[in-house]
């Protein structure tokens, strides 16, 4: 956690939080610590004894769960998460500049189950339209996080992406980046825009597509993070904006299905294309992961703020008429299909003319000379209405949001403590065969394990309890060789921090 910078930046965005017994340092580490340890939320405290966790802290005791919300809510008001976020970002960039090549752009939405009238979002994982906070999250090529910024409103990724890749460009410089994102992104214009700005782009083909002839595919075999992957695809170039825009089709053909996949990028071969489309699971794994082991969708607080009453949203009058100009449609297309079935039918003998014919069902062809009236004089009254108006006026109630900062904060907390996480199972990685399925798992019963603390004069010595098996014991000692050899100092003091565990020489 010293090694991301979060205390530096920390210090530099909020100073300090006055003479306290508990300052800033001591407030983020004992943040920091809960995520670890999956003490996921304040109230959690009250179940775990202050004497063992303040010995985390180099205190007497932790502090109590109202000490810690007071901590929260001075640090909301100095208003310092988003330039936190981006001191984060610029140390991430420094440090992992070369797994950057590659961006995945996703958003994770945040059921709220309160009564405050909230914008409604769908929501992918329940199959329904659900009151909810939207953040974007933005992952480098091997799923850790970089940044994430909360959308007003639930804006769609069609509106986001401009935005959020300013914010990329800001921290990466000019160098040509490729944005992954799924099928919400897609817009041929927004495509042409990110061209323009040295961007590439990489995303599922949107809507209806002529299928790819079966001749076309053909089996491809690549190497990828030490996985090999194999698909049966087809390579072939697309034109959007009425062929002004030219880009490239991957198409993957699995179970009689095709997957099409499209991108600028004509540099790859076309089964790291699909590779790379396909390892979004990477971010929709850390969502879980996040929403289940650090409680990601909890609320901080119930605190909510204004939202921008000019904001364009439905206009519930426009909604209305379309709605009858819709049923009045659907009325003169079922007369006129009765119409059509009563000359199909009609019995040329009893009704040699069209007069006859007009005569017989002349009560029909008056419905339809009435209901395309009705139409019409809809369509005129709906042409008077805008579709969308300020938000402040479809409703007397105050426009609202829920409170940005408090949450915004303690995200950035859990994505430091994730990335701390991530850097331990790398390290434990080459010592642990199983690393893959249960590195995360290893790491975190090593952390939650007991410990001797011994301090002397220029060390604070952590040996930590033998593991389960053996083997665990040595991957964790070799973890604590390597962090040993980084001379770590823990914060607040002059103490180099030494590690061991117990019997594992």
């Amino acid at each position: 956690m010293v090694a991301t910078g979060v205390l530096t930046a920390a210090r530099q965005v909020y100073g300090s939080l006055g003479p306290a017994f508990y300052g800033l340092r001591t407030t983020l580490l004992t943040l920091l610590l809960m995520a670890l340890l999956r003490i996921k939320r304040p109230e959690a405290l009250k179940e775990h004894s202050p004497t063992d966790l303040g010995r985390l802290l180099g205190l007497d005791r932790a502090p109590e769960v109202k000490t810690l919300r007071r901590k929260l809510t001075r640090l909301a008001r100095l208003g310092g998460a988003e330039r936190l976020g981006r001191l984060l970002a610029e140390r991430r960039v420094a440090a992992r500049g070369a797994a950057l090549g590659f961006l995945y752009v996703d958003g994770h939405v945040r059921v709220y189950y309160g009564h405050r009238p909230l914008p409604k979002t769908y929501v992918a994982r329940r199959h329904l339209a659900l009151p909810a906070t939207t953040d974007y999250w933005v992952n480098d090529q091997q799923g850790e996080p970089l940044f994430v910024v909360t959308a007003e409103a639930n804006a769609g990724l069609v509106r986001m992406l401009p935005d959020l890749l300013r914010e990329v460009r800001a921290l990466v410089g000019e160098r040509r980046v490729t944005v992954v994102f799924d099928r919400g992104g897609w817009s041929a214009r927004l495509f042409a825009d990110l061209l323009s700005q040295g961007f590439d782009l990489l995303t599922y083909r949107k809507g209806r597509s002529r299928p790819v002839p079966r001749r076309r595919f053909q089996d491809h075999v690549g190497l990828f993070d030490g996985r090999e992957v194999r698909y049966h695809l087809a390579d072939h170039g697309v034109r959007l904006l009425g062929g002004r825009l030219r880009l490239r089709q991957v198409t993957r053909l699995q179970d009689g299905h095709q997957t099409p996949i499209v991108t600028s990028r004509r540099d790859l071969p076309a089964v790291e294309v699909a590779s790379r489309m396909f390892e979004r699971w990477r971010q929709e794994n850390f969502f879980k992961y996040l929403r289940e082991e650090f409680l990601l969708d909890a609320l901080v607080d119930y605190q909510i703020e204004p939202a921008d009453p000019a904001r364009a949203v439905p206009n519930p009058a426009w909604t209305a008429i379309d709605a009858r100009l819709r049923a009045a449609r659907a009325e003169i297309s079922q007369l006129q299909q009765r119409y059509g079935a009563a000359a199909l039918a009609n019995p040329e003998r009893a009704r040699p003319t069209m007069r006859g014919f007009k005569i017989a069902h002349g009560h029909v062809a008056q419905a339809i000379r009435a209901a395309s009236r009705r139409a019409r004089a809809l369509e005129r009254q709906r042409a008077r209405i805008p579709r969308r108006i300020p938000v402040g006026q479809r409703t007397e109630e105050p426009v609202i949001k829920l409170a940005t900062e408090r949450k915004h904060l303690t995200n950035l907390l859990k994505m430091v403590a994730y990335q701390a996480e991530s850097d331990l199972v790398g390290l434990v990685a080459p010592h642990y065969k199983r690393h893959e399925d249960e590195g995360r798992t290893l790491v975190q019963t090593a952390l939650a394990s007991a410990a001797d603390l011994e301090v002397t004069e220029t060390e604070l010595r952590v040996t930590l309890a033998h593991l389960s098996s053996a083997h665990r014991s040595r991957a964790i000692a070799a973890v604590c060789q390597e962090l040993n050899a980084m001379a770590t100092v823990f914060p607040g003091t002059h103490l180099r921090l030494h590690y061991a565990v117990a019997g594992a020489g």
